[in-house]
């Protein structure tokens, strides 16, 4: 079973069912005994980045996803889940960033409403963009190439890192997918609102969970 992580922050039912559709047996829980022993673990993309960590560290959901990742079981961050995957984010955060899961270094920030020629851009980005595979040979971009569509909507961008494996360009180039230690996935998209594409990506989550 394949965890999708409830911070009690919005409906994750989208994903759920974005998961269901590709064949994968995923459930919506808040239990940590149910995250302890899931063979696959989605951490979605509701709220803000300050909001959702307080709720997590509330709900003692940080510590255990460290460990979990740590264990090296496939985990994947949709859009502000990917965010949180970050070593801090200034969403809502009051002075300093707020403290995030730490598994990549870096602070998340705002995108910048206009690029390096002050052309500007319409904050949040929201709708299709494609994506740039920087690095080859990732098992959850199986089948996807460079240029594939997905669909965003974020006013926030995680840092390029040595876990960037993908980006994508509005009024600057940022991540937008991350792998870390082979079995850990951040996408800054939400693949399960993004078509025939996103279901590929994640039914190739779910074979790495190995269910069919």
């Amino acid at each position: 079973m394949i965890a999708v992580v409830d911070y009690h922050k919005g409906n994750l039912k989208s994903v759920e069912r974005g998961l269901q559709s590709v064949g994968a047996d995923a459930r919506i829980t808040d239990d940590p005994e149910v995250i302890k022993h899931a063979v696959g673990i989605v951490l979605p993309g509701v709220g803000a980045f300050t909001d959702a960590a307080n709720s997590m560290r509330e709900l003692g959901q940080m510590d255990l996803l460290r460990e979990r990742i740590a264990t090296g079981i496939p985990f994947l961050g949709i859009c502000l889940g990917m965010h949180l995957l970050f070593a801090g984010g200034e969403e809502h955060a009051q002075g300093k960033p707020t403290i995030g899961l730490g598994v990549i270094g870096g602070i998340v920030g705002a995108l910048p409403k206009t690029d390096e020629q002050g052309n500007a851009y319409k904050i949040p980005h929201v709708g299709w963009n494609s994506i740039e595979i920087e690095k080859q040979g990732s098992p959850l971009l199986e089948g996807i190439e460079s240029g594939e569509h997905f669909y965003f909507t974020h006013s926030y961008a995680a840092p390029d890192s040595f876990a960037t494996i993908a980006t994508t360009t509005h009024s600057t180039t940022f991540p937008s997918v991350v792998q870390y230690r082979g079995s850990c996935y951040g996408v800054q998209f939400h693949p399960e609102k993004s078509s025939d594409a996103g279901a590929k990506l994640l039914r190739n989550f779910a074979e790495l969970c190995h269910i069919d």
